[in-house]
């Protein structure tokens, strides 16, 4: 094929302006079209890896999906609280409700092919480039989006759910919505001269 022509202003505006959007930023009971999650989780599947593994899964939960979600992660939550005497009644809450505010949450999973011969550190990062794809993505749409790792990330006991073996792991989940306002956040960095150092 012949070399794409691609507008870089573009690009660099899509990079730049890219931000995390919250619960409390989410435009709540107006779902967004699963045409543009497809097209989200399609250009995920075009992030760089290393031998081709391909290492990205990913569970979409929308609809009812989002009740199974929030009932499975509090369920969890409150079983393994309640053993260890560390309940707390609004952490249950929370991961009851937050769920139902999002139009779309998506799990993200790095299934590891150990016969690639491949650094751990390279599966994970293969994934976390298919996220940024998706931020860089759901921004182009204007829409509201972060990736967290909270709830039953870390939780030994949401491996089997998840359908993870071996070295899979459970890397977060990334919550998209329409966001409740036109506003968009403003983003700051420190200067990359601070950050580069120069061989020549």
């Amino acid at each position: 094929m012949n070399r794409p022509v691609f507008n870089v202003e573009e690009v660099n505006k899509v990079i730049r302006n890219r931000r995390s959007m919250f619960i409390a930023q989410f435009k709540e009971n107006d779902p967004v079209d699963d045409s543009l999650i497809e097209e989200i989780l399609e250009n995920a599947n075009w992030a760089p890896t290393h031998k081709l593994t391909e290492p990205w899964r990913f569970v979409v939960f929308s609809g009812e999906g989002l009740q199974k979600f929030a009932d499975f992660q509090a369920d969890l939550y409150r079983q393994r609280s309640e053993k260890s005497g560390s309940f707390i009644e609004a952490t249950y809450q929370k991961l009851k409700e937050n769920p139902l505010k999002a139009s779309h949450i998506i799990a993200i999973i790095m299934k590891r092919d150990l016969k690639a011969n491949l650094p751990e550190m390279e599966e994970v990062a293969a994934v976390a480039m298919a996220v940024q794809n998706m931020y860089l993505t759901a921004t182009a749409h204007g829409l509201a989006a972060y990736w967290g790792t909270g709830g039953p990330t870390f939780w030994p006991e949401a491996r089997e759910h998840f359908g993870l073996e071996g070295e899979d792991k459970l890397m977060g989940f990334f919550y998209v919505a329409k966001p409740a306002t036109d506003r968009w956040p403003q983003g700051k960095r420190n200067p990359i001269a601070d950050k580069v150092s120069w061989v020549k």
